[in-house]
């Protein structure tokens, strides 16, 4: 069969099925299930490419799962952040690309920061997959990196990412509460944290979020920001004078995660944008 008749029909079952970006999918899940570039899936389709029936009946068994919104990247296996690819499947939050514009203010910020006597020290919170803390250690090859997860599910996609992509990082499976409790020294200049912000009774739109994210990385309490006053709690503690926090958090928080981060002490607090302008995170500088 026709390669590009094949990622035709997919693209139309997809978009039936109200997948966002059908014909990506489409292209996407048949690059994985030819183990070539999408690129290249495109170059093979327009020039009359075929597809032999053992792929098609690989690519069917996809297609089917993502019709029932089964997020496209537990298909594969991956999911793209910055410059690299992560492992993921369920039991850990997929990382989103919004995500990507507080990775690169963190590095940024890694990269200016002065250098205390123990060296740079960032500290990544709710982990998850880990890509905070793998952008930075990537970028930033002199910062000493501390991811902190509690989920044993995602914990487990939290070794193997940092094995493969940044195996200097340290980790640790633990609850905030605990290591916040651990943790009373000034020893950090950097946190990063993209803690569960959806408020409880919040039923995500997206059938992909909602059925197949994990609810522990999902939800926050009843306003989505319990998670954010636990890290605060301690965050001053662990921060040297000087250092920054950068917390994620929605589009409609900023104003709220800003008070809070006064409250705990920070100053010179601004709520940034991510990728296409909407306010996605909040750093502070503790004095």
């Amino acid at each position: 069969m026709e390669l590009l008749d094949v990622l035709r029909d997919i693209s139309q079952r997809l978009n039936t099925a109200g997948v966002p970006s059908p014909s990506v999918d489409a292209e996407r899940l048949a690059s994985h299930v030819l183990g070539i570039p999408r690129g290249e899936v495109l170059a093979r389709a327009h020039r009359g490419g075929e597809l032999d029936a053992h792929h098609l009946e690989a690519l069917e068994a996809l297609v089917v799962r993502r019709e029932k919104r089964e997020p496209l990247q537990h298909l594969t296996g991956n999911a793209p952040f910055l410059s690299f690819e992560v492992s993921v499947g369920p039991g850990v939050f997929v990382p989103r690309p919004e995500t990507e514009s507080m990775a690169l203010r963190a590095i940024d910020q890694a990269q200016t920061l002065a250098v205390g006597e123990h060296g740079l020290r960032v500290l990544d919170l709710c982990a998850g997959s880990g890509v905070l803390g793998i952008a930075i250690a990537r970028e930033v090859p002199h910062a000493q990196v501390t991811a902190v997860e509690v989920s044993p599910e995602a914990f487990g996609y939290l070794e193997i990412n940092s094995q493969a992509l940044a195996p200097e990082n340290t980790l640790v499976k633990e609850d905030l509460g605990s290591f916040g409790a651990q943790s009373l020294d000034d020893s950090f200049d950097l946190v990063v944290a993209n803690p569960p912000y959806v408020p409880k009774d919040l039923v995500p739109n997206d059938p992909e979020v909602a059925d197949f994210d994990p609810p522990l990385a999902l939800f926050g309490g009843d306003d989505g920001l319990d998670v954010v006053r636990e890290i605060l709690g301690f965050a001053p503690s662990i921060l040297r004078p000087g250092g920054v926090i950068m917390i994620e958090h929605s589009n409609l928080q900023g104003e709220s995660v800003k008070a809070l981060l006064h409250e705990a002490g920070f100053r010179a607090i601004s709520i940034e944008q991510d990728l296409v302008g909407r306010d996605r995170f909040t750093q502070g500088f503790l004095p």
